[in-house]
């Protein structure tokens, strides 16, 4: 008769913390700045496309075309942000997918902080940029709007959990075999799926990287906390999930992913 863990992987078992020695491994570093320069043009594509749409309009309430606008933006963004990343640091450009993988013991803590920090800084640069390259027109902060905010909190968890579960079936999982390849877009399809379904509500960040840039640069911070918690709760419940329930490991070491 099959063992327990035949049927359901125990992902905190595999967590691991690393050492800070990692943050001076070449190799990690090539992985930074990968992140860094990923999440930036990323963030400048998706955070560009708003100020193009405000200048376009007047700063005129958001439209089906504007909210259309706007998830192809970011969905053809991730899709070439995860894509020019993968080979180096696995193509996070998102703090919430890089919990989500420590979660399920796919990247050490002290690696995951590493791409954190690359990842908050590639964002705030972008915006700076943005900033100076448009005459200084605002950029453009996420925001509660027409929902409660514990209707937004849950709106972030859910979206973010379906970005890090699509994350984990199709770049992450051993069997995934030749999906492996349309990785990137499915990644980034359901970012724009979700944009879709929750920007009329809280922007659908689904990564607090994204919303640190423009909240940092814009210095506003109104609910801002939603954007962290949110995506970090929904990362961090897609690893958990896919993990226990769908992934075999046997004695693996550590992927790095």
């Amino acid at each position: 008769m099959p063992a327990p863990n035949d049927y359901f992987n125990v992902p905190f078992r595999r967590l691991a913390i690393g050492n800070q020695d990692e943050f001076r491994q070449p190799g990690a570093i090539k992985a930074a700045v990968a992140e860094f320069i990923s999440t930036l043009v990323f963030v400048f594509a998706g955070s560009g496309s708003g100020i193009a749409y405000n200048k376009i309009t007047g700063n005129a309430p958001t439209s089906p075309s504007g909210l259309i606008a706007a998830a192809v933006a970011h969905a053809f963004g991730l899709f070439v942000a995860v894509a020019i990343s993968a080979n180096i640091s696995g193509g996070h450009v998102n703090p919430a997918v890089t919990f989500g993988l420590f979660v399920g013991g796919n990247i050490t803590l002290f690696r995951g902080i590493l791409y954190i920090i690359a990842q908050l800084l590639g964002s705030v640069v972008a915006c700076i940029l943005l900033a100076f390259t448009t005459g200084g027109l605002e950029i453009p902060a996420f925001a509660v709007t027409g929902v409660s905010v514990w209707s937004a909190f849950v709106f972030e968890i859910v979206m973010t959990f379906g970005l890090v579960y699509t994350v984990y079936a199709t770049a992450v999982d051993p069997k995934k075999g030749e999906i492996g390849i349309i990785a990137p877009i499915a990644i980034g399809f359901i970012v724009g799926a979700n944009i879709l379904a929750g920007g009329a509500f809280t922007g659908a960040s689904m990564n607090p990287a994204v919303s640190f840039g423009p909240a940092l640069v814009s210095f506003t911070w109104t609910h801002h906390w939603i954007y962290w918690a949110g995506p970090l709760i929904g990362g961090g419940l897609a690893g958990i999930v896919y993990e226990i329930f769908f992934v075999n490991r046997t004695h693996e070491p550590i992927s790095e992913f």
